[in-house]
């Protein structure tokens, strides 16, 4: 039987040590809103925090996770960061398919957290190995800046 903390929570599961995090969130916590994109970590949808670091679950093994913090999007709303992010979201209409945008928006949150005031350069460089098929970049850049500027009142 193995544990994680997973957004403030305890979980206990039964899992390989080299299952990825991710299989274990979806198929074995029923945590579905992480998504599998690529399953090679090139396209982001997988993205979650470990101790606040936005990194691909598809391609990190459970095991090389033990007592570290997991945020999932069903998670980072529940910090005052997140939850300015998820709403610049919602206000801006940045979701078409939607199917990316946990990942984005674990993102997102994972650069304001480190940068409060990105620039179009700190963005690019946070966001890069997000893909978004309906290209919802230019959204996605307009709901990180408000979210940015949300932080500052």
């Amino acid at each position: 039987m193995a544990n994680l903390t997973i957004n403030g929570e305890q979980k206990s599961f039964e899992a390989p040590p080299d299952m990825p995090l991710l299989w274990v969130l979806r198929d074995l916590l029923g945590m579905t809103g992480t998504k599998f994109g690529c399953g090679i970590a090139q396209c982001g949808a997988c993205t979650v925090h470990i101790d606040g670091k936005p990194v691909r679950s598809c391609m990190l093994s459970v095991g090389a996770v033990r007592d570290r913090a997991v945020t999932t999007i069903e998670g980072v709303g529940a910090t005052p960061l997140g939850a300015k992010v998820q709403k610049a979201w919602l206000d801006l209409e940045v979701v078409q398919c939607g199917y990316c945008q946990s990942g984005q928006i674990m993102s997102a949150a994972a650069l304001l957290a480190t940068t409060p005031n990105p620039d179009d350069a700190d963005i690019d460089a946070a966001m890069a190995g997000n893909i978004c098929r309906c290209g919802t970049y230019v959204r996605i850049r307009a709901a990180i800046k408000r979210a940015a500027s949300q932080r500052q009142s």
